[in-house]
């Protein structure tokens, strides 16, 4: 797959703070990538610098082979973008607004099209401010899709969604991706980010301190398993491979590089001395356990 995106050495200050510190990655089609970090790691000046709406200090920012710091009109007919916030005209209908984009865009998608894509349809005709915020995401969203964009950013695109249209946003997200279009997707809900990106960066203090797959961000944290149970405070666990075993509000943790062979040498145990495992649970490290790991602070 082509690279869409190619960032190389991107840098970014405002006054004497580095925003964004010489970093570099490629989005190829097809791909959905997930940009994640705390607040002010530099996800949303990286971003906007990518939609042409923020001006970078040095580096190489291409987008479908173009510098979108020109503001070249042939580009941002190519692209959609779904802001944190929008400044929509509130009197303006569902169909109008989306009418009103779409007569930006040639070739273009249809207006019903993008309704039903999107879950608005029923609610065509309501004002912008008479929708929940929910539905308010749901508009931005559809007009992110109108030109029928080769490159979308996403910034938090399921803010405010209730399960039910979050789900429907990914298989969305999913559909655009599966038709070559390149995603960059910032969010702050890990479970969506490992539900949906092919890959993912992770940003602290304007660098990348992580980017591969989330399975294997998620593997990188130093240790493959997690094994908690309660038991009684007077029994003493048999020695195995593990470390030192944790206690904390009655749950005893152990951590494990070998979690096959610990669990058989801890049930086998527990069976033989009749010893009961309440509430026994083993779960590998999540994509959120490595996020907070490789952006909390030294």
């Amino acid at each position: 797959m082509a690279d869409v995106v190619r960032v190389e050495g991107l840098q970014k200050s405002y006054g004497s703070r580095r925003a964004v510190s010489e970093i570099s990655f490629t989005v190829a089609e097809g791909e959905v990538v997930g940009l994640l970090g705390p607040n002010g790691a530099g996800k949303t000046t990286t971003v906007e610098i990518l939609e042409g709406l923020r001006k970078r200090d040095a580096g190489t920012v291409l987008v479908l082979g173009r510098d979108p710091g020109k503001r070249d009109r042939r580009l941002s007919a190519c692209i959609g973008v779904v802001l944190q916030s929008e400044g929509i005209d509130d009197v303006l209908s569902v169909e109008e607004v989306v009418k009103l984009y779409a007569s930006f865009y040639r070739p273009r998608c249809s207006v019903e099209e993008i309704l039903e894509e999107t879950g608005l349809c029923g609610c065509e005709q309501e004002r912008l401010a008479h929708l929940s915020g929910g539905q308010r995401r749901r508009v931005d969203v559809a007009l992110a899709l109108v030109g029928d964009p080769r490159v979308l950013f996403l910034d938090e695109p399921t803010t405010g969604l209730d399960p039910a249209a979050r789900r429907k946003t990914w298989d969305t997200i999913t559909r655009l991706r599966d038709r070559g279009v390149a995603i960059l997707l910032t969010s702050h809900y890990l479970d969506e980010v490992q539900q949906l990106a092919d890959r993912v960066i992770v940003l602290r203090a304007g660098r990348i301190v992580g980017d591969d797959t989330p399975s294997h961000v998620a593997g990188h944290s130093g240790y493959e398993a997690v094994i908690s149970f309660r038991i009684d405070d007077a029994i003493a666990l048999p020695s195995g491979p593990w470390e030192p075993a944790s206690v904390a509000h009655g749950v005893t943790t152990l951590v494990t590089e070998h979690s096959t062979e610990a669990m058989r040498v801890l049930t086998s145990w527990a069976v033989l001395h009749s010893v009961e495992l309440e509430d026994l649970e083993m779960r590998r490290p999540s994509l959120e356990d490595r996020y907070l790991e490789l952006t909390s602070e030294p």
